[in-house]
């Protein structure tokens, strides 16, 4: 989707957010456009009803189940925030289109200040159970949540080293390092994704381990529970809630995330996995919303 933008202004800071069609990245990139960042932002979906979201078990809803949201509704909103958007279509399941979208963002706005690691890779039955599950789904959950996450630092962060510094959000799940409560369907998750994501987790210490002395840092925020259109579209979101699971608000990573890229406090979360609604109610960052936080040791992540 060509930009009619022009350049980033003068002084602002840049900032890429991933999977910004809907859900927690297009509210992230809002946020980022109030907080003073001009906006890259990258989808599938480029005008509003053509967005399609795969089932999670294989054999239901073949052609996928619609939902609302596309590049040209986010732009829109980002516009009329004040702030530059840069939509630029990518799939993460097309390799060389996550290298594309980042060398566009360079070539028009000729750096990054600040990635989201938003977007996720949805394929059609990879929360299958485990006998059910087609290894072929398994590794494409693989490319896209994890080989492909690789393929996009790797454009971004040398830009990064060059100008001094940089922040990375990697939005991971819990589902990585929780066991499942019940079989997917009744309450749990497929391990084909659990998996991706687990792998995914490991890139911010990569990064830090390398790169930290030279002012890139790296992050790994749980956003918690949020139930967003795509994983609504989906299914199964019921039996998960209704297994103690508590929603979370959408747009609470978005503050956090805005958090973590300007307070110098916010180096202690280094190596540590970030949960996001304790993070933001401690911090007092959004109106209170302590009855949106799980009960304890229920802290995970579980979209997708």
């Amino acid at each position: 989707m060509a930009s009619t933008t022009g350049g980033g202004q003068q002084g602002r800071r840049v900032a890429l957010v991933t999977g910004a069609s809907r859900g927690i990245g297009r509210q992230t990139a809002l946020t980022l456009a109030r907080a003073g960042y001009d906006v890259a932002f990258t989808a599938r979906t480029v005008e509003e009803g053509q967005g399609l979201i795969p089932p999670r078990y294989s054999g239901e809803r073949l052609g996928g189940a619609e939902v609302p949201g596309s590049l040209r509704t986010t732009r829109a909103r980002i516009e009329e925030l004040g702030a530059r958007a840069l939509p630029i279509r990518m799939d993460l399941l097309d390799r060389e289109s996550v290298r594309a979208a980042a060398r566009e963002v360079h070539r028009e706005w000729g750096h990054v200040d600040l990635l989201v690691n938003n977007a996720v890779a949805h394929v059609a039955g990879n929360h299958d159970r485990f006998l059910d599950l087609d290894v072929d789904v398994a590794a494409l959950t693989v490319e896209g949540n994890y080989l492909s996450q690789i393929a996009l630092l790797q454009e971004v962060i040398p830009g990064m080293l060059e100008r001094g510094g940089g922040t990375i959000v990697n939005m991971c799940s819990g589902s990585a390092t929780t066991d499942p409560p019940a079989p997917p369907g009744e309450g749990g998750w497929g391990v084909a994704y659990a998996a991706s994501k687990a792998a995914f987790g490991r890139l911010a210490g990569a990064v830090n381990a390398e790169y930290l002395g030279r002012g890139v840092r790296a992050f790994n925020l749980d956003p918690g529970f949020v139930i967003t259109d795509a994983g609504a579209a989906r299914g199964g979101v019921g039996s998960i809630a209704d297994r103690g699971f508590a929603p979370a608000a959408e747009d609470a990573p978005g503050a956090a995330i805005v958090w973590l890229a300007s307070s110098p406090d916010a180096d202690r979360f280094l190596g540590r996995v970030i949960w996001t609604p304790k993070l933001v109610a401690d911090l007092g960052l959004l109106p209170d919303r302590s009855g949106l936080l799980p009960p304890a040791g229920e802290e995970t992540s579980l979209t997708g």
